[in-house]
């Protein structure tokens, strides 16, 4: 079966043109100005946006342990609805898939319910909270994406030390939450104005920026790719781009709510508002979009985290952190960074699709190209519609931003080929 996607703005080789598509099993085997064959489907995109399937390198599916969250099922049609083709999902799930025998079975579920590409974090150390490293060697082998203990910060400089060495040289990729538990003092907000107004526990940003420093010096001196997640602070910012300028291996992700919210936000108990790490101050939020604009935060990653909703109505010191946001990223992007002119829409894709394949060394992802599988969003910039509650299709829909309007809306996302969302698009 061919399909023929016409009157597309394509996003291609970096550059947003005028273009029709041909697809044949599975793959893009013609890109022109026009293209005009016979026997095909035929999908008018009506001169709306075509972009690669987007990337998203950190994401929690609950699946298994805790379904009432999420599932892989749930987790990758939502992903589908934001226009993602491909998830990296943490190995946060009960159990932790830190053996062969249990990585080999979280690997199957992915399998056999994913709607989507959902690579598989391997966890660094046993049940994400230990010293003992897992067998880096056996679950590269299987085919761990990447290694994280994303939730924890690993706190024994020697385990991070041996880790890195191993992951590296396998050639692999090491994300880290970094947070010091000791400096995290059971907090459950930022520290500082909203902290002390609404009489909470505040994470001073230092459990952040301390244990990041010492892992950039350990990174230095085992060449492995380092990877830091959801980065929130202007010191943290900071730190990457120095060690960036001295040539260390080091990447870094920002959120969504991260980029357009601050603890200024906050202006009641409300645990949509509570994640971690936490919305920090207005000034660490302009230096996270400075860093993104200046390149040195190098890709958009959602966090995306679902809670069912009464682990969600209990107030900051009661409710669970994260919030969902795999449907809402690149609308909120767009709407927030490209029309109100902070970024091009080519380095808002470059963002979320283009460089997070790059730097985990992903191929045939992130990118349209000639003889590449056909992983492609269609998205519709130009009407606006509010975020509604209504619409997820994630299990959770704890996130600040419902009753928001927004433009970017996605209308079909295709994997390898074939749709596995639409707006009851009609093109």
């Amino acid at each position: 079966m061919k399909t023929l996607i016409k009157n597309a703005q394509l996003y291609y080789q970096g550059q947003l043109n005028p273009a029709d598509l041909l697809v044949e099993n599975s793959k893009f085997t013609q890109i022109a100005e026009e293209i005009s064959t016979d026997n095909v489907q035929v999908i008018d995109a009506k001169q709306r946006l075509v972009s690669p399937g987007l990337v998203d390198v950190h994401v929690h599916f609950r699946e298994p342990g805790q379904v009432h969250k999420e599932t892989i099922k749930t987790g990758t049609l939502a992903s589908a609805h934001g226009g993602f083709t491909t998830v990296g999902a943490m190995p946060n799930v009960i159990p932790v898939p830190d053996d062969t025998e249990k990585f080999q079975k979280q690997l199957e579920l992915n399998q056999n319910n994913s709607l989507i590409n959902t690579l598989q974090y391997a966890p660094v150390t046993k049940d994400e909270t230990s010293d003992e490293l897992v067998d880096i060697e056996a679950l590269d082998q299987l085919g761990a994406f990447a290694f994280s203990n994303d939730g924890h910060g690993i706190m024994n400089a020697q385990t991070m030390y041996s880790a890195m060495e191993r992951i590296e040289a396998v050639g692999s990729h090491l994300a880290a939450h970094v947070e010091d538990k000791d400096l995290f003092n059971h907090g459950v907000i930022n520290f500082g104005t909203a902290s002390q107004r609404l009489g909470l526990p505040g994470i001073k940003q230092v459990a952040e920026t301390s244990q990041l420093a010492r892992d950039l010096v350990l990174a230095k001196e085992t060449g492995v790719h380092y990877h830091v997640c959801h980065i929130s602070t202007k010191d943290g910012v900071d730190l990457v781009r120095m060690a960036k300028d001295a040539g260390i291996n080091v990447t870094c992700e920002v959120t969504p709510h991260h980029l357009l919210l601050s603890d200024r936000d906050i202006m009641t108990d409300d645990a949509n508002f509570k994640m971690n790490p936490p919305l920090r101050s207005k000034k660490d939020q302009m230096a996270l979009l400075d860093g993104l604009e200046d390149g040195t935060i190098d890709m958009i990653a959602t966090d995306h985290a679902p809670h069912a909703k009464e682990e969600k109505s209990q107030g900051f010191q009661k409710s669970a952190f994260g919030i969902t946001g795999i449907e809402t990223s690149f609308p909120l992007m767009y709407t927030r960074l490209v029309r109100t002119g902070l970024i091009s829409l080519e380095k808002l894709v470059e963002l979320m699709a283009v460089k997070p394949a790059q730097l985990f060394g992903l191929k045939g992802v992130g990118t349209i190209g000639l003889n590449q599988k056909a992983d492609f969003t269609i998205i519709d910039l130009n009407q606006d519609y509010k975020i509604n509650e209504a619409d997820f299709l994630s299990k959770g829909t704890n996130s600040p931003f419902i009753g928001q309007s927004v433009f970017g809306q996605v209308q079909a996302t295709y994997v390898n080929g074939k749709a596995v969302y639409t707006n009851n698009y009609e093109g």
